[in-house]
């Protein structure tokens, strides 16, 4: 990417960020200068994949030329101004296969490149000469030791304590801290030992939070570079990171991208394929994978693992990573369902959901579809079937079915469905009943569940609940005079028929209850009323509780994540219903590729670079919101490339 024409504003909205496997990552913008508390260059897991600390904030470096001019490359905001300006000696940057800074200044060319090693806390910078002259290069090394939640400002809890000699450096933030290793090429140290005050995080600032931080200049580490020399520094939780080789760790972490590519000739299918395998990480607690929702701050959440896996691992023929993953979450199985939600700080799951259980069936139905793994299906075979009868007899949340054969959930102020913003006790999209998704999963969950029977030549108690839900459900979900389903029945009450994408699931999901007619009804509907070209709007705009924009302080943006807000992931449904509708015809398939152009622009230019945001605004969608790297965006659009190659193949 040539950064040499961009002005600050712009090189500063585009991010990019390089993850380690067990939930660490390091992350910034392409300037280098932090806009969120989320940013930094060792930000280490510590309870895979949860407990994230920022350790390492910044380093920022000055090139000093044989004739004593020097320039300072590193970016800052402070209020009302930005100090140094770095960003002007910065020509370009690559993201693939490592984020990679080239910066001119003067006579002099200077390559910056980051990366972290697969399966520890560890972040390798490399600096090379590139130019024709010999020059100085001062890298000062700025930490802070904090939960990646919070910020810090200078405090005498934090003394910074620094051992070793030579080219290695153990610190300790304060007394009993994790300590950070340093290991450097051959330079000389410097100690500094003073705070730097009133980083301006505008990114922070923009969401209504506290937007100011400090960090603490450890010391400085000077090199006299020749042409073509290079130097690195090592920042790791690991002690035995102190004896690396820079060098061998950057083969390794090479062969492991390598490894992670497809080498298909489709670039786009490829880097996707690279850009999902960021959000596998492995869990602690379980030995097991399991899948960060988005980056920076979801852990792993079991909605949004469901809905992703199909596209990050299924549908790329990841076979043991999909069992790892499924059985992480059922050995969390209480009361028939999955945890929604593993907290940072090792407190007991929280079961808050009444879908994510229900995707596990459709998961599974895609796992075997792709892998025809009996032996994986008897095993997982007598937990489905709990999973159905804990949720007839009924169980947290008043989860139960109806007499009608419907899925019902809700009670109090607890938000079940994935439209779940809460502040407080006042919940923003209440949809307390039979919502329109959540049926289609039981549904799907209960036809599923008869094939599986079938494959295993077990006869499954189940069936009467599909006759029942197939004779009734038109009667309460369809809404003949629009066209459309029902958003949310209680029988017996006047439904909701808010227009909302979530009815697109009764042609997206695997098995259907509506007719032909039906069908194509509903996806002409939701393009016509819900369609954007980075996504569907979760509200359509005539509707007087539409938000156009998500912005503001907390309460403001979550009053508008589920009025109106465009989520990507839904894209991805939207393109398998009307792929479908048209039976993968080249006419679809075509139509599909010119609507998927601008993620695509989004995905290499936009944002998170290599990456998919979580959302956009409602009304004239243009820059991505929330997330920087969202997993069920990357998943749904993997998924549907995927779709596309495995049906044209077969004309």
């Amino acid at each position: 990417m040539d950064c040499s024409y961009m002005e600050i504003d712009i090189l500063n909205s585009k991010e990019w960020i390089y993850t380690n496997g067990i939930g660490g990552y390091a992350s910034s913008t392409i300037t280098g200068c932090n806009t969120r508390r989320y940013h930094g260059l060792l930000v280490a897991s510590l309870n895979p994949p949860a407990d994230r600390k920022v350790l390492v904030s910044k380093l920022e470096e000055k090139i000093t030329d044989i004739s004593g001019n020097s320039f300072e490359l590193s970016t800052n905001q402070y209020n009302g101004s930005v100090h140094p300006e770095g960003f002007k000696f910065l020509t370009s940057f690559e993201r693939k296969p490592f984020p990679l800074h080239v910066f001119n200044a003067g006579n002099c060319q200077l390559e910056k490149t980051v990366f972290m090693v697969q399966g520890s806390n560890t972040v390798v910078v490399e600096y090379c000469n590139k130019g024709k002259k010999t020059f100085e290069l001062a890298v000062t090394v700025f930490l802070t030791n904090r939960d990646y939640h919070t910020l810090i400002k200078e405090n005498e809890s934090y003394n910074f304590w620094t051992e070793g000699k030579d080219n290695t450096k153990t610190i300790y933030a304060y007394y009993g801290a994790n300590p950070v290793y340093i290991n450097h090429s051959n330079g000389q140290w410097q100690a500094k030992g003073y705070w730097h005050k009133d980083y301006e995080y505008s990114r922070e600032k923009e969401r209504g939070l506290d937007f100011n931080e400090d960090t603490y200049a450890a010391g400085e580490i000077s090199y006299q570079l020749k042409p073509g020399e290079k130097a690195h520094i090592i920042f790791s939780t690991e002690e035995e990171m102190l004896q690396a080789n820079a060098g061998q760790l950057k083969q390794q972490e090479s062969e492991y991208q390598q490894s992670v590519s497809l080498k298909t000739k489709d670039t786009f299918f490829n880097d996707l394929s690279i850009a999902a395998n960021q959000f596998v990480v492995n869990r602690k607690s379980t030995n097991s994978a399991t899948i960060i929702a988005g980056y920076h701050w979801f852990a792993d959440w079991g909605r949004d693992t469901m809905i992703a896996m199909r596209g990050i691992c299924i549908a790329l023929n990841k076979q043991e990573e999909s069992k790892s993953i499924i059985r992480t979450f059922l050995q969390y199985l209480d009361g028939g369902m999955l945890p929604n939600r593993f907290p940072d700080w090792g407190e007991e799951p929280e079961y808050n959901t009444i879908d994510a259980t229900l995707w596990l069936f459709v998961v599974l139905h895609d796992y075997f579809e792709t892998f025809k793994d009996k032996a994986f299906l008897k095993e997982v075979y007598p937990k489905l079937q709990s999973i159905l009868e804990s949720h007839i007899a009924g169980t947290r949340y008043n989860i139960h079915v109806t007499p009608e054969g419907f899925l019902f959930g809700g009670e109090g102020i607890a938000q079940l469905t994935w439209m779940d913003a809460r502040i407080g006790d006042h919940v923003m999209t209440a949809r307390h009943g039979c919502p329109v998704e959540v049926n289609m999963l039981w549904y799907n969950a209960l036809k599923i569940f008869d094939s599986f029977s079938t494959q295993l030549k077990k006869k499954s108690t189940f069936t009467p609940y599909i006759d029942l839900f197939e004779k009734n459900f038109q009667t309460f979900f369809w809404n003949e005079a629009v066209g459309s389903l029902n958003d949310v029945v209680i029988p017996g009450a006047t439904p909701d028929q808010t227009l909302r994408p979530n009815m697109i699931y009764a042609e997206s999901l695997p098995f259907t209850a509506l007719s032909e007619l039906q069908q194509n009804s509903i996806v002409a509907l939701v393009q016509q009323k819900l369609f954007t070209p980075f996504s569907l709007r979760t509200l359509e705009k005539d509707h007087p509780d539409f938000k156009p924009t998500y912005q503001g302080d907390t309460w403001q943006r979550d009053n508008a994540y589920h009025q109106g807000t465009v989520w990507p992931f839904l894209m991805g449904e939207f393109f398998m219903a009307y792929l479908k509708i048209n039976s993968f015809s080249n006419k679809s398939v075509a139509q599909v590729k010119k609507w998927m152009k601008p993620l695509k622009k989004h995905f290499y230019e936009d944002s998170c670079l290599y990456g998919i945001s979580e959302i956009f605004d409602g009304d004239a969608p243009t820059t991505g919101k929330g997330t920087i790297h969202q997993a069920w965006s990357i998943g749904t659009m993997l998924q549907t490339v995927t779709l596309i190659k495995n049906n044209t193949s077969l004309k």
